[in-house]
């Protein structure tokens, strides 16, 4: 079970400014502690989509990078003459393409112009589309739909759900956000609420666990019916 336990402190400087605040508030502290605790229990279970959301200053970025490690972080180094171009060598065209509009980057003229020329929503769905592409299986988004508008992040959060869940490959996802507004919408199997710090499993969750119990019961019908067939031939 993924737990962590983290103390941030950031120690207080001497500065005119600081102590004039320091003695208009009353603060005697020379450091400045932050405690997060908790676990995010998702050891032996299936899932797809995790959400770790909360206000600024809760320890969103902080509890990801102890749970899951920053070499899942995704970041990418742009620098083509177009997007398309950005995408991995092994993808075709045609995923690329299919990718693209999975994840609602449906214009193509964008497709041929560079990422630094694209409205902050077309490369929200640029970094979406190159993560989908990529071999990576853990993946983990930081900062998720921080800066579009909120019907761009709800759509968004829609669209690259739809996509997540149309895959088979075993890849997961974890987004960080300050914004609960997209919750309905990208719909994730967990979420870790840091204004609580605590951790809970959604309806989808439940709901796919049921699925995978049902067919797992239907297989060992199935394997149990073969087997009797074969007993009855042997003999």
């Amino acid at each position: 079970m993924p737990t962590f336990d983290i103390v941030k402190t950031s120690a207080v400087p001497k500065t005119y400014r600081t102590e004039m605040v320091r003695g208009s508030f009353d603060l005697n502290d020379e450091k400045i502690k932050e405690h997060f605790k908790g676990n995010i229990a998702i050891e032996n279970h299936d899932w797809k989509i995790g959400l770790i959301c909360g206000g600024s200053g809760t320890g969103k970025t902080t509890i990801a990078r102890e749970v899951f490690g920053d070499d899942h972080f995704t970041r990418y180094d742009y620098g083509k003459a177009s997007v398309i171009d950005e995408m991995p060598e092994k993808a075709s065209v045609s995923e690329i393409t299919q990718t693209f509009t999975s994840v609602g980057f449906a214009s193509v003229p964008s497709w041929l112009k560079p990422y630094y020329v694209l409205s902050n929503g077309e490369k929200m769905r640029v970094d979406l589309a190159r993560m989908l592409l990529d071999s990576r299986q853990l993946n983990v988004v930081d900062e998720f739909t921080s800066v579009v508008d909120r019907r761009v992040a709800q759509t968004a959060s829609a669209a690259m759900q739809k996509a997540i869940q149309r895959t088979t490959d075993g890849k997961q996802y974890v987004f960080v956000s300050c914004h609960k507004d997209i919750i309905d919408w990208l719909q994730p199997d967990w979420i870790f609420d840091t204004d609580e710090q605590r951790f809970f499993f959604t309806q989808r969750q439940a709901d796919r666990q049921s699925s995978l119990k049902s067919a797992k019961s239907s297989e060992q019908i199935r394997n149990r019916h073969c087997g009797n067939a074969l007993a009855v031939i042997t003999i």
